[in-house]
């Protein structure tokens, strides 16, 4: 007999699972509330980098389809709830969309569902949150219902790894419910990892992403130093990961974007000082850190131009790549939205190109897209490389510009300085 999945969010994490348990055999439905989104899917057209056109048609092939109707999750043998978790006003984690989405699964649970939490947030909230809500479907946990919770750990634009080949966390609010949760995912992912229960689980995704928040401010601040001591840090990084041992290589850039990154370790640096009392220092000195980049770089930017004779003041910059990564069209919590920003609050006439962005927003504000690339960068007192996207020529721009800012390492020739 053919199971039912309901994945809640169609988004980045959502789509991708959808897709993976489709091919697995799974009769999926995904339940999202934007209307749009849903009819886009339903006609086969993908929103997310990393699926495409001919990808959300082969799911549909498949059996999958979108909804807006809640009442699928009647349906369902297994629920997974993929749904944001921004940062709240509080520095903690906003967890209305996990808790409307559990409110709804709650009102349409079947006896023997099983549900799993996906979104990212603090250890404790899917016992202490997601539960409660549950409960009041009148069915028991390990009785009537089993949750656990399974950290997503997509990560976008970088294809060789996805849903099947990473390895999946599971942490189940008691060991019958991770049972059921792990053999869920053992269907279409070659690795699943048991741990010892969900708080477990929801801890191991924050610390993986704290160790490359604060590895990433690590290398930030000595990328700053190193500049002001006549020392090439690129240089200074290619030598050190040379040692095959103790050491991963980290790259200074001009800020850091996406949501794990900028946003995931404030989950538990909020939880630790709201529950224990006290600070999490490493993760709020690494925010400190990060968050300085775009200021730097509009520093070092005006440093560039005065080296030219020039001021800030009414200089063209054309600004290159303003998505959070390379070869993907995402641009949340994107450093070159600040980074633009300060150079517009100084008076600089900003421009941008990126291959995947079409129309760009700032405060609100739109802004298109430079229509000739080799135009722009001709015009430009300082061109800005802030994303390396392989459709980039980076060695040839750099050559045609006055004056190149490299803030990811790779170009070379007398018109670049790097960071």
């Amino acid at each position: 007999m053919t199971k039912t999945l309901v994945v809640m969010g169609q988004g980045y994490v959502g789509l991708p699972l959808a897709q993976a348990a489709s091919a697995a055999g799974y009769r999926v439905r995904g339940y999202d509330i934007t209307d749009s989104l849903v009819a886009a899917l339903n006609a086969g057209t993908s929103h997310v980098d990393d699926l495409s056109d001919a990808d959300v048609a082969t799911m549909l092939a498949q059996g999958y389809a979108a909804t807006t109707d809640p009442g699928v999750i009647a349906e369902a043998d297994v629920v997974v709830i993929c749904v944001p978790t921004p940062l709240g006003d509080d520095g903690g984690p906003d967890l209305r969309a996990v808790e409307a989405a559990t409110t709804s699964a709650a009102e349409h649970l079947a006896p023997g569902t099983v549900v799993i939490l996906e979104s990212t947030t603090y250890p404790g909230t899917t016992e202490d949150r997601v539960l409660p809500i549950l409960m009041t479907s009148g069915l028991r946990l390990d009785d009537g219902f089993f949750l656990a919770f399974s950290p997503e750990r997509v990560n976008p634009g970088f294809p060789e790894y996805g849903i099947t080949n990473t390895p999946k966390l599971v942490g189940g609010v008691t060991p019958a419910s991770g049972e059921r949760a792990v053999a869920f995912y053992s269907a279409f992912v070659d690795t699943v990892v048991p741990l010892s229960g969900a708080k477990e689980a929801e801890m191991a995704k924050l610390l993986e992403n704290t160790y490359r928040h604060v590895n990433i401010a690590l290398v930030n601040e000595m990328a700053r130093f190193s500049h002001d001591l006549g020392i090439d840090i690129w240089e200074v990084i290619r030598g050190a990961a040379t040692k095959p041992f103790g050491f991963q290589a980290f790259s200074p850039g001009p800020g850091v974007g996406g949501h794990c990154i900028p946003i995931d370790p404030n989950y538990l640096s909020f939880q630790v000082r709201k529950t224990l009392g006290y600070q999490f220092r490493f993760v709020e000195l690494a925010q400190e850190i990060n968050n300085s980049m775009p200021g730097y770089v509009a520093t070092r930017i005006g440093d560039l131009l005065n080296e030219q004779g020039k001021a800030l003041n009414g200089a063209k910059v054309l600004l290159l790549g303003v998505t959070y990564k390379p070869d993907i069209a995402d641009q949340r919590e994107s450093p070159a939205v600040p980074l633009a920003k300060i150079l517009r609050e100084k008076k600089a006439d900003v421009s941008f190109h990126d291959p995947y962005v079409e129309r760009w927003r700032i405060d609100g504000a739109p802004l298109d897209r430079v229509p000739d690339l080799d135009e722009a960068v001709a015009t430009a007192d300082v061109v800005v490389l802030l994303q390396n996207h392989r459709s980039y020529d980076v060695t040839g721009l750099a050559a045609r510009s006055t004056s190149f800012f490299d803030t990811r390492g790779v170009a070379a020739g007398e018109s670049t300085h790097r960071l």
